[in-house]
């Protein structure tokens, strides 16, 4: 009885997290012959020789060396590379964050219930937010069920820092601040910040230990609204986190020794659930072009978001979402799976709250402002222009591919991310006539803290079914035989990845060893082909020749018909 009991339990979130498996080390001779592989498509061959023998001589001597000390530290440390990783990738880097780190995009749900409509906002704000916050007491109650991969579990520990949580600038380095509990822990911030015209606001999210109800959140909202329609302008001071790093934490130092009263307020910023930006655009955006909306998301005006914070719910006047999210704390599956459950929620309720409309006597939302002087004032003005001279270098293109989805490709006994992926790789290759070296993410949370492992998906088999399909003499069949090709070695290298066994991360723990030996950096880490790394997205600097996102997209769609077809034809 007590068996059948416990197997009748609801699973709690994090119940696994303590017996999830250390992250693997991989082997140093498959990593660089894997390293070998990656880098062969975009290597002449006397280059490629070259760095052959660099990669023998590293293997045989210091590499050795070091690897033999990466696996000292995986035995005192359950994830090698955690600490490593968020230093490198996002705490040391000094670049501003908000436009080259920080992830974003449309909110999901103009497609059904919600398109875009005049004096809808704030109720649909009030909406969206009540449901945020159920998806913020699933995760402190635990009763958020663990994700999984088949019958493994995954790591959940990203899911903590969704909320309560936030990048604070250092001169050298940043650091994370992560003021979440569950319920076991302890208490938990509950509090929310909005921010509209360059002002800002707060108010808790309980009242008598309970959450706000629509018509609640909705009274809060219009009192910040109403207020700065009739008020003027605030001093925009979240635009600084939209700065250069250390610029910021020189800012954000003198804020703090002008009046100890800021360093309340950026407290209150740091712990708060998440920022409500209320903004006044109007993205007009479609479910077949996202593009205005996603361009919004992430080039939107600096003086309403707080770029640190791990998630920014941004609501357009014409009544659609965005988000803008700091990506040091986690990886983006964790805001799908939210708006995910968003969606669900507003698609089940047909965006409509059902419950009761009265409304509690609650204190209104309380204005949070910053003592600036003329310093701060010329910050701010600095961090103004340098964002929006970023921004307009910026072209972003979202458009739906409504032709064919995931279940077509399926049908074909084709992996949808695999054709994906290829799909890039041709359309880059039409537009350059040359390989294009990006990058996919694999999810390695498996693995206790794992978080993601990088798969290069331009194989030479990738390559080689590129130049059959630009080869006007190559027939169909020879074409088909090479793209099933491809497809085996990308679902081979991505399965790898996931299991731990890719080479990126690996190589790059050697290098950090080496660096905190002080040791002069290995020739492997200098060699030309292990800096050839150039990101081709739909996001691109409109500054660089190079990339040019609108035909690249014409390319891509191109591709994704040409690649159906022939999956098509080798049913036949």
């Amino acid at each position: 009885m007590a068996n059948h009991l416990s197997e009748s339990l609801p699973e709690r979130t994090f119940q696994y997290q303590s017996s999830l498996p250390p992250l693997p080390v991989p082997s140093l001779e498959i990593s660089l012959s894997k390293y070998l592989d990656a880098v062969r498509p975009f290597a002449s061959e006397k280059e490629f020789e070259a760095t052959v023998d660099t990669v023998r001589k590293f293997q045989e001597g210091v590499g050795r060396e070091l690897h033999q000390k990466l696996l000292q530290r995986a035995k005192t440390k359950k994830n090698w590379l955690e600490e490593w990783w968020l230093d490198t990738a996002y705490l040391e880097s000094r670049i501003p964050s908000q436009l080259n780190v920080n992830f974003g995009g449309p909110a999901p749900y103009l497609e059904h219930y919600w398109p875009p409509a005049e004096g809808t906002s704030l109720q649909r704000a009030s909406v969206v937010t009540w449901h945020t916050l159920q998806y913020w007491n699933l995760i402190r109650t635990e009763r958020l069920a663990p994700q999984k991969a088949g019958k493994t579990a995954l790591d959940m520990d990203q899911f903590r820092m969704l909320f309560c949580t936030c990048k604070v600038p250092g001169v050298n380095k940043d650091t994370l601040h992560n003021y979440f509990k569950t319920e076991l822990e302890g208490p938990c911030p509950s509090h929310l910040v909005v921010i509209c015209r360059g002002r800002i606001f707060t108010f808790d999210a309980l009242f008598d230990g309970q959450i706000l109800t629509p018509p609640e959140l909705f009274r809060q909202l219009s009192y910040v609204r109403e207020r700065c329609e009739g008020e003027p302008e605030g001093d925009g001071v979240s635009a600084l986190t939209s700065e250069e790093r250390t610029h910021w934490a020189k800012a954000r130092e003198h804020l703090i020794n002008i009046d100890p009263h800021n360093k309340t307020i950026l407290e209150t910023i740091q712990s708060s659930l998440f920022v409500i930006s209320l903004d006044e655009t109007k993205p007009y955006s479609t479910p077949e072009n996202y593009t205005n909306m996603t361009l919004e998301s992430l080039t939107g005006n600096p003086t309403i978001r707080w770029g640190d914070k791990s998630y920014n719910s941004i609501v357009y006047s014409d009544g659609t979402f965005g988000s803008n999210c700091d990506h040091a704390p986690y990886d983006a599956m964790v805001l799908v799976t939210m708006c995910w459950y968003l969606d669900q929620q507003i698609k089940a309720t047909e965006g409509k709250w059902k419950g009761s409309n009265a409304v509690r006597p609650i204190l209104p939302p309380e204005e949070l402002v910053f003592t600036v002087d003329n310093k701060v004032r010329c910050d701010i003005r600095n961090a103004k222009q340098q964002y929006l001279e970023s921004t307009q270098d910026l072209h972003i293109l979202c458009y739906a591919f409504t032709a064919f989805g995931k279940a077509a490709i399926k049908q074909k006994k084709l992996h949808p991310d695999t054709f994906v992926q290829l799909a890039m790789q041709l359309a880059y290759f039409r537009l350059h006539k040359r390989p294009g070296s990006c990058y996919e993410t694999a999810m390695t949370r498996k693995f206790y803290h794992g978080r993601t492992e990088t798969m290069r998906p331009c194989t030479t088999e990738a390559v080689n079914w590129c130049r059959t399909m630009m080869d006007p003499v190559c027939n169909v069949k020879t074409r088909r035989k090479a793209m099933l090709l491809a497809f085996q070695k990308h679902n081979k290298l991505m399965a790898e990845a996931k299991e731990g066994r890719g080479f990126d991360r690996h190589l790059l723990g050697l290098y950090l060893i080496a660096r905190e030996e002080g040791r002069p950096i290995p020739e492997l880490f200098m060699d030309p082909l292990y800096a050839r790394r150039i990101v081709a997205s739909v996001s691109a600097w409109k500054s660089c020749r190079q990339t040019d996102a609108a035909s690249l997209f014409n390319n891509f769609f191109n591709s994704l018909h040409e690649m159906l077809h022939l999956a098509t034809t080798s049913q036949l």
